[in-house]
């Protein structure tokens, strides 16, 4: 009856959900917000690693290696923020902003209607809707 939360790759998450158990999957290299997601050269100080947009618009969350059965265990997906090396919840916005909108397409959209330069286009306006409020949004995708 337990809900695994499988962010150390995928296969934990693949063998809850052959074992029956829902799973959140959150792997690191598709779902790690604190990475940088541009040049280190340019970016606010980061835990390592590289996760560009495009990479977490992407992902699958239903491993293909799951049969229907199975996949209906994968209850959703998370983007993680690790905070350690981040001072302020500007930063946090920054690393979060646009990964986010990319996850939530990724998650809710089926692989085959899937088009990240169709996701470009539409995401300037939502960028533009989250700098009015205040936010901090990396734009550098753009």
């Amino acid at each position: 009856e337990a809900t695994v939360m499988s962010w150390r790759g995928s296969q934990g998450g693949i063998d809850a959900a052959k074992l029956g158990h829902n799973v959140i999957m959150c792997p690191s290299d598709y779902c790690y917000f604190d990475m940088y997601q541009g040049s280190q050269d340019t970016e606010p100080l980061a835990i390592g690693g590289y996760l560009p947009v495009e990479k977490v618009f992407q992902y699958n969350p239903i491993p293909e290696s799951l049969h229907e059965n199975e996949a209906a265990f994968i209850i959703g997906a998370q983007g993680n923020v690790w905070t350690e090396y981040m001072p302020t919840s500007k930063q946090v916005e920054y690393m979060v902003l646009p990964r986010l909108l990319a996850l939530s397409e990724a998650i809710w959209t089926c692989n085959q209607n899937r088009d990240f330069n169709d996701f470009l286009s539409r995401l300037k306006p939502h960028i533009l809707s989250l700098q009015a409020q205040g936010l901090n949004v990396a734009t550098h995708v753009l």
